[in-house]
């Protein structure tokens, strides 16, 4: 299937060249960081909670995993515009963009194909952060549900993101202006939701409700609200339709 084939070509790409390692080396060498300093801290705080007589025992859900969790979302602002930057960008410089709109492969294989490769590199990423997760297991017993929400959320957060990253890429020739756009893109989204906290309008409700982090929060408290999954679903298509429309017009002018 050409969705498909173009996605692992796309994969490839990255492992053809230092990005994927980079990132890779970067996003585990954090996470482990952040990993380890929280697991830290957890048993730190559980053995004073102990020695003052506390009965209640602290939760490693609330302490580690969460923590771990949203500042791995945090770590997204950063990496996805680097996975992207290329999508586009690249093939425009090198010149095989006007192979690609002139070929028989139809626009959405060709979208869709980049966003799955990216969206596969992505999930590579989130199996070096689930490994630190695993070894918690190795001496506890941590809920398995909300840790499963958190990764959904991520997921889900992650496509969409690369799903708005991929659309600024086809709008550019250069990389740099590619990651540099998509980056304080994706930081608007991000603090949308801060006008909610002095204003209480309907607009400002609305603007509130389009910030991606707070479509974020109930899954990393290990909820997963219907209403979440179609915002992220419905960021991930409005994404791909603005890419596709990109697409048309390099497509009339070639």
């Amino acid at each position: 299937m050409n969705v498909f084939t173009i996605a692992r070509k796309e994969l490839n790409s990255y492992f053809r060249s230092p990005i994927a390692y980079g990132i890779m080396g970067f996003y585990a060498l954090v996470t482990g960081f952040i990993f380890y300093s929280a697991v830290g801290y957890f048993v730190s705080a559980s053995l004073r909670a102990a020695q003052m007589g506390q009965s209640t025992p602290m939760n490693v859900d609330e302490w580690v995993v969460r923590n771990l969790l949203g500042n791995s979302n945090v770590m997204g602002l950063f990496i996805i515009p680097i996975l992207t930057m290329r999508s586009f960008a690249e093939e425009k410089r090198t010149g095989t963009m006007e192979l690609l709109v002139t070929s028989p492969l139809r626009d959405s294989e060709i979208i869709i194909g980049k966003w799955l490769g990216a969206l596969a590199m992505y999930t590579t990423l989130l199996g070096l952060l689930a490994v630190n997760l695993v070894t918690l297991y190795a001496y506890g017993t941590p809920d398995w549900r909300p840790m499963l929400a958190g990764f959904l959320g991520l997921w889900l957060e992650g496509g969409a993101l690369l799903a708005i990253g991929i659309f600024i890429s086809s709008t550019t020739r250069n990389q740099i202006v590619a990651a540099t756009s998509s980056f304080c893109t994706l930081l608007l989204l991000w603090i949308l939701d801060w006008v909610t906290q002095f204003d209480s309008s309907a607009l400002t409700k609305v603007i509130g409700y389009l910030a991606v982090v707070s479509h974020f929060e109930p899954f990393s408290r290990g909820v997963i609200d219907s209403k979440d999954v179609v915002y992220y679903i419905t960021m991930i298509g409005l994404g791909l339709f603005l890419t596709a429309r990109s697409m048309d017009s390099m497509r009339w002018r070639a």
